[in-house]
């Protein structure tokens, strides 16, 4: 069974950042995600595919200033000062959220892709400044939530604005309930056909598996075992004896409620305001 598919770019290899590695178990206090609950609410919805999608068209300047607002609230925050499931629905929340807001800088777009120098997009324009570290999303996927969880659900929690990534949850991450949502935006992925959809003895994967296939095992059978583990029944029973070849796709349509067709001129300035 032959692997057959390839990078729109070249992912970055996790590294542990040391800087991020210290928490601190004996706090109890909980960061308030209050802001990105109401903005989820007023703006995510499903389309007819089952897929959630913004609508970035119809938010107000208000909301806009309060997604602003709870950004520079998290960017004022050390996460290592909190224990370490509390971190990690930090870095989540504030992942999407700063995805989410530099589209919204720049919309009306096509694709995130269109931000950004052109070659590597907004992966590494500096968007925060986190307890004194200026942080771009490279540094927040592969420097901390990559190699400091190394869970390979962490990658269907969060969310690149775009029609092939998985949804973006539709309540704020919370250190209270980890495993339930990883787990339920594990099952959710999986089992849409953006991610896995087998035709013709040909299963056509998420280039997601293909960009990180290392957290997800290497193999190709690895790869599959992953995907049987969170597959519903028909979906399992149908990867069972499969034996074909496989390729990859990934679609970087905004995942705007309602599609525009005007680019954005490339702009590499920082889009959130930093203390």
């Amino acid at each position: 069974m032959a692997l057959k598919g390839y990078s729109l770019y070249q992912a970055t290899r996790a590294n542990a950042v040391v800087y991020w590695q210290a928490s601190d178990e004996s706090n109890q206090q909980k960061i308030t995600h209050g802001l990105w609950q109401a903005f989820l609410s007023s703006y995510l919805s499903d389309d007819s595919r089952g897929s959630r999608t913004l609508d970035y068209q119809s938010v107000t300047k208000q909301d806009k200033q309060k997604l602003s607002d709870y950004i520079n609230t998290l960017q004022s925050l050390d996460p290592r000062r909190y224990p370490k499931n509390e971190q990690l629905a930090y870095w989540v929340n504030l992942y999407n959220a700063l995805v989410i807001n530099l589209v919204l800088r720049h919309y009306p777009i096509d694709s995130i892709k269109n931000i950004g120098d052109g070659l590597t997009g907004p992966w590494n324009i500096e968007l925060a400044t986190i307890a004194g570290k200026q942080v771009t999303l490279n540094q927040i996927e592969h420097g901390i939530l990559r190699p400091l969880w190394q869970d390979n659900r962490i990658h269907y929690v969060i969310n690149c604005a775009s029609i092939g990534c998985p949804d973006l949850p539709p309540q704020p991450f919370s250190s209270v309930n980890i495993n339930k949502q990883l787990n339920e935006a594990a099952i959710r992925f999986i089992n849409q056909h953006k991610a896995v959809q087998l035709a013709n003895n040909t299963l056509t994967l998420s280039s997601i598996y293909n960009w990180f296939a290392v957290d997800f095992g290497s193999s190709d059978q690895n790869i599959i075992k992953h995907i049987k583990a969170y597959a519903l029944p028909e979906l399992k029973s149908e990867l069972e004896h499969f034996s074909g070849t496989i390729e990859f796709d990934y679609n970087w349509k905004l995942n705007s409620t309602k599609q525009v067709s005007i680019k954005a001129p490339m702009i590499k300035a920082p889009m959130t305001k930093s203390h």
